[in-house]
């Protein structure tokens, strides 16, 4: 069975989120980030060529053997919805309230994590999937997402923009389910595998066998 990318992305709790130069680039960056223990990343459409790397990296495995499950974030349109889930996008992401991509999605059974930053928009997103970025978050700091969290209880919130991988904890303590990082990541291998291992949950009963062993 599959691993559902709320499953796998609330059990690594920290998602890189990738804007690179190129396809080579992204494929390259996320073939290391598998090899590091990582399995859910998100690409984004600010990459050139990036339909064409979401679509090198879905076949991909994480370093326990398992498929990968490749996001695609920034994703503002109905057309961008469709490119992205056309070339095997496991999830999609938005840093705003994105009506046509909420629409998109419901049409194809597809994960839309939708953005937002008041708690209007917030509900409204996790009303429509169950889960919703917080963005631009360094704005509203931890202290935000416990206050959402009140309210909130059970929504999965994943904060995204400005946070430094050294924070993470902080924002995870505050109630965030995942915390997305779009620069600041280790890049020697030994390094970027701690990071993950640190942070990692065991993931869901449908990846049966493959959970990281204490």
């Amino acid at each position: 069975m599959s691993c559902h990318p709320y499953a796998a992305i609330t059990a690594q709790r920290l998602l890189p989120v990738l804007r690179n130069a190129d396809a080579d680039e992204a494929v390259r960056h996320t073939t290391a980030l598998l090899a590091a223990g990582c399995r859910a990343v998100e690409l984004t459409t600010s990459t050139p060529g990036w339909a064409e790397a979401v679509a090198r990296t879905v076949p991909l495995t994480d370093v326990q053997g398992r498929p990968a499950l490749i996001g695609v974030g920034t994703v503002t349109t109905a057309d961008a919805a469709r490119t992205a889930l056309d070339a095997g996008a496991a999830f999609l992401i938005s840093p705003y309230p994105a009506p046509e991509v909420r629409e998109v999605a419901r049409e194809r059974g597809a994960v839309f994590i939708e953005g937002g930053f008041t708690p209007g928009e917030i509900a409204s997103a996790v009303r429509s999937g169950g889960a919703a970025k917080v963005f631009p978050a360094h704005v509203g700091g931890p202290r935000f997402i416990r206050s959402l969290k009140a309210v909130l209880p059970d929504a999965l919130i994943i904060p995204t923009g400005g946070i430094e991988p050294g924070e993470v904890g902080d924002w995870l303590a505050a109630g965030a389910a995942a915390v997305g990082i779009g620069g600041g990541l280790p890049a020697d291998p030994g390094e970027l595998a701690a990071v993950f291992a640190a942070l990692a949950q065991p993931c869901c009963g449908d990846c049966a066998g493959t959970e990281r062993r204490p």
